[in-house]
């Protein structure tokens, strides 16, 4: 199984596009919803947008405009990545408040922050983040918390300041370096992509560019932890295994035999998985995008298990279905404790965000009989051809209706 390219990846790089006059191709492109929603956005800002299967390309005119579709943007929550580069190109912002998973409170107060660290106004008005500037100027931020978003705005406004920014306590996820290479091989001068400390010496003028998505790492961690759970053997390919260190490491300590190679891995399981805990924090640490996965191996796991969630609040709500699914796991503030057992107990499930989705279906897989996941077009915005997928490994499964 190849994982095309990473959905936290391509939304931000067809973001960037915004940066430079001109055609930009985007290669490896996951085939999922996002995809076209954020086409929309950009439609609604003067670009022109294809999309051939994996290839985007999109035209960007000499002065996009500045207002973000209300209605595209408030969908998904990676739209907010319009932010930085229309603050950068046109001077001024104006982005709905983004919708997306319900997985809990994710403010921009580190975005307007950064922003206003660049020289931009900023301010939240009838529904919409709005940014002003007379010109960008570069200068040292440092973030509260790395967070992925703020950073991506941080970044593709700073390419375009005067000056030299320093950015402190970045992100450090595989997704932010290919977006720093992107934005590279547009002429812009970063340094530190993948640290904690990302250095960037402002350019007069970005130009566009051909660019290869790296492989979606979420997907690949979901079909690993599918393998350890049904005590399958999976082999994935299309991703760096070290962008799934820990996750990998996780699946090895509860008794998965793990191979890894250049750009790909293979995960074999032969006995019920042992318990293992399970804590989310910020790359390189357990991504909180895999939780729900943890839980559901857990649920199935010999013996008891800890999940604390340190990065979004709301995202044990996925416990509450699982419930549903006979497993056994208490809820207390960020932490859930999971009893295993031998089998989940098939029932009717809803899905609330893309990974939950996904991880309701993975523990279905390991339930009694036939269970029925509903709301499963969260799952289509992440995953290209699930059931598919899920189908070609073996999986009884299909898809009653849109």
């Amino acid at each position: 199984m190849k994982v095309s390219g990473a959905k936290n990846s391509v939304l931000k790089l067809m973001a960037a596009a915004l940066l430079a006059e001109g055609t930009t191709t985007l290669r490896n492109c996951p085939e999922i919803l996002d995809v076209p929603l954020m086409q929309k956005v950009l439609e609604g800002l003067g670009c022109y947008v294809t999309i051939d299967g994996p290839v985007v390309r999109i035209t960007t005119p000499a002065m996009p405009a500045s207002d973000a579709d209300f209605d595209a943007v408030r969908q998904f929550r990676a739209s907010v990545c319009v932010l930085g580069p229309l603050t950068a190109r046109c001077g001024r912002a104006v982005v709905a408040l983004p919708g997306g998973d319900a997985i809990g409170s994710r403010p921009l107060d580190m975005h307007q922050s950064g922003l206003e660290k660049l020289g931009a106004r900023t301010r939240i008005q009838h529904g919409a983040v709005v940014a002003e500037a007379d010109a960008l100027r570069g200068g040292s931020i440092v973030l509260d918390f790395p967070s992925v978003g703020a950073t991506e705005n941080i970044l593709t406004a700073a390419v375009l300041a005067q000056g030299r920014t320093v950015l402190d306590n970045a992100a450090r996820e595989p997704e932010i370096i290919d977006l720093c290479e992107m934005l590279t091989s547009m002429g812009a001068r970063i340094e530190g992509a993948g640290t904690s400390t990302i250095t960037i010496d402002g350019v007069e003028r970005l130009h566009p560019t051909d660019h290869e998505v790296i492989g979606d790492r979420i997907v690949a961690g979901t079909w690993a932890y599918a393998a350890a759970m049904t005590r399958g053997d999976i082999t994935v390919g299309g991703i760096s295994p070290r962008h799934l260190h820990l996750p990998l490491e996780k699946l090895k300590m509860a008794g998965a035999e793990i191979e890894t190679y250049e750009t790909g891995f293979r995960v074999r399981m032969n006995r019920r998985p042992s318990a293992v805990d399970y804590q989310t924090l910020p790359f390189p640490g357990f991504p909180t995008d895999l939780q729900p996965m943890s839980i559901g191996i857990s649920a199935v796991a010999q013996g008891t298990s800890v999940i604390t969630e340190n990065v979004f609040e709301s995202r044990f709500r996925f416990v509450d279905e699982m419930l549903r699914l006979g497993a056994d796991a208490t809820v207390d503030g960020h932490h859930v404790v999971v009893r295993g057992m031998e089998c989940l107990s098939s029932t009717e499930v809803w899905s609330s965000d893309i990974r939950a989705g996904a991880g309701l279906v993975l523990a279905a897989l390991v339930s009694d009989g036939q269970t029925v996941v509903h709301d499963v077009h969260h799952i289509d915005r992440g995953y290209p051809r699930f059931v598919e997928n899920l189908r070609s490994l073996g999986a009884t499964i299909e898809r009653v209706s849109e």
